[in-house]
């Protein structure tokens, strides 16, 4: 579905989180390949994420909290694929 070379994603995690892992099989199953980014070695990531991880980030954009959704994934990606 999605050119992965055209969406920027990054998943701000930490480790032993299932969420995270969810998060990351979600984005693979569309295509997409995710920077990971561990908050616990960042003093103001662990500040800002520390209850909300994962965090999913798409070009530049603060997308998901928590789960992701697919259908809205699928959305974004639609959307950022007509752009």
């Amino acid at each position: 579905m999605a050119n992965c070379e055209k969406f920027e994603v990054i998943v701000y995690t930490r480790k032993h989180c299932h969420l995270c892992e969810e998060a990351l099989e979600v984005l693979a199953k569309h295509r997409l390949r995710a920077k990971t980014i561990d908050i616990d070695s960042d003093e103001v990531l662990l500040e800002r994420y520390n209850e909300c991880v994962p965090v999913v980030v798409i070009n530049g954009k603060e997308r998901f909290r928590g789960r992701v959704h697919e259908l809205l994934l699928r959305r974004i990606l639609v959307q950022g694929m007509t752009l």
